[in-house]
């Protein structure tokens, strides 16, 4: 599976805002993930970041004007409308976006929004002040009853030296909206709970058992489904990962607190998509000092910890539950014994080890075994590639 917005004709939309710098960076992210881009701008754009620039990034010739000499610009506009998968105004002015919500087309780039069908984001940028005026306001409200998808500007200190909302969102929180926008809603209304990384058991402040769990699998199977318009809650163990957009996260450090927390909310929760790597064991003694080394061996008792996917199998009711089976060998004899064991409807088995495939990796080699008997081997892909596949089965279930 490629990637939501490979070979989409996206339409990036320039309005003159000091902002417009990030705008060419969000154009390499597209072109980086595979998009056809296009770029119209306003003549005010022009002052802050020049065509040349977005047509070295795209490749393609930009249209700024319904009236240029060279080619057939005077029709462009209808072309490309007709043509886009999706729409990206950033940034989009007070100026702009009062063009929209009154429907007024005097150049280029509001003439071409009148003519869109397809999914349009608009990303606010501008003083505060002007921000949270009740004009702008109320025509941001405006678009929004006509099926707009706008992107709140972020909150800092910004060129004019004001302080609050106003600021372009970063280039990356863009694309993560535009993918958002593109993907189905096949999950909207449901709520998916799902766990991610390692968990630590310490046995003195600084020491402690853990695995090598990085959370990029469950982390790229939250964001999907938030992508498909699933409510969310994440719950994960210590990683470096930033929390996905509009996913409640909830951070746990030991296998006892994201039991707490898993079964807390399990209940509430349609799917359970169990990726976090928990410690089977726990130091049968904690002391609260530091553990000198000495000359001497150093002998510790273990206890085993609560098995969080079995007991969410015995508690389960009408929730589909999906758990994952990281193994050094016997992967098929293994993960169907934890299928049925742990009274599973789905478990995601792969082999860890090997190079493309495991903790720490971008991408996953797996192997999706059912209940019925059946299982489907993936070829190796990119995490959140292997999270949507996967949500494509449980959606099929």
């Amino acid at each position: 599976m490629k990637k939501i917005i490979d070979k989409k004709n996206i339409v990036l939309g320039v309005s003159g805002g000091i902002a417009a710098y990030k705008s060419a960076e969000f154009l390499r992210l597209l072109v980086t993930n595979g998009a056809n881009a296009r770029v119209i701008m306003t003549q005010n754009a022009k002052w802050f970041v020049g065509p040349v620039t977005f047509e070295a990034l795209s490749g393609q010739k930009v249209c700024t004007s319904l009236f240029e000499e060279e080619g057939d610009a005077s029709i462009k506009h209808i072309d490309w409308a007709g043509e886009a998968d999706a729409v990206v105004i950033a940034p989009a002015t007070a100026n702009i976006i009062g063009k929209f919500a009154h429907g007024i087309a005097d150049d280029a780039l509001s003439t071409f929004i009148l003519a869109v069908t397809c999914p349009v984001l608009v990303c606010p940028s501008m003083n505060t002040h002007m921000f949270e005026s009740r004009s702008v306001q109320r025509n941001l409200d405006q678009l929004k009853t006509d099926g707009y998808f706008i992107i709140d500007p972020e909150s800092g200190e910004l060129a004019c030296g004001t302080i609050g909302p106003g600021r372009l969102p970063e280039p990356e929180d863009i694309l993560d909206r535009l993918m958002y926008a593109l993907y189905p809603n096949d999950l909207t209304g449901k709520r998916i709970l799902v766990t991610a990384g390692p968990t630590c058991e310490h046995f003195d402040p600084v020491r402690f058992i853990s695995n090598p769990s990085s959370g990029k699998m469950g982390f790229a199977v939250a964001k999907a489904a938030e992508h498909r318009g699933g409510t969310v809650s994440l719950v994960t163990g210590p990683t470096n990962l930033a929390d996905p957009n509009r996913v409640s996260v909830i951070r746990v450090r030991t296998a006892q607190e994201m039991a707490d927390e898993v079964f807390e909310r399990m209940d509430t929760a349609d799917i359970i998509v169990k990726t976090a790597a928990v410690s089977d064991y726990k130091p049968k003694d904690q002391v609260e000092y530091k553990v000198k080394k000495d000359e001497k061996e150093h002998a510790m008792l273990l206890e085993k910890n609560l098995d969080i996917l079995k007991e969410i199998g015995k508690r389960k009711k009408q929730q589909i539950l999906v758990g994952f089976a990281a193994e050094t060998e016997n992967l098929a004899e293994n993960a169907a014994n934890k299928l049925a064991e742990k009274r599973l409807d789905l478990i995601v088995g792969n082999l860890i080890g090997e190079p493309a495939s495991g903790f720490g990796t971008d991408t996953n080699t797996v192997t999706l075994f059912f209940k019925d008997g059946t299982k489907e081997s993936l070829p190796t892909m990119h995490k959140d590639d292997v999270a949507h596949v996967l949500l494509d089965r449980i959606i099929k279930m």
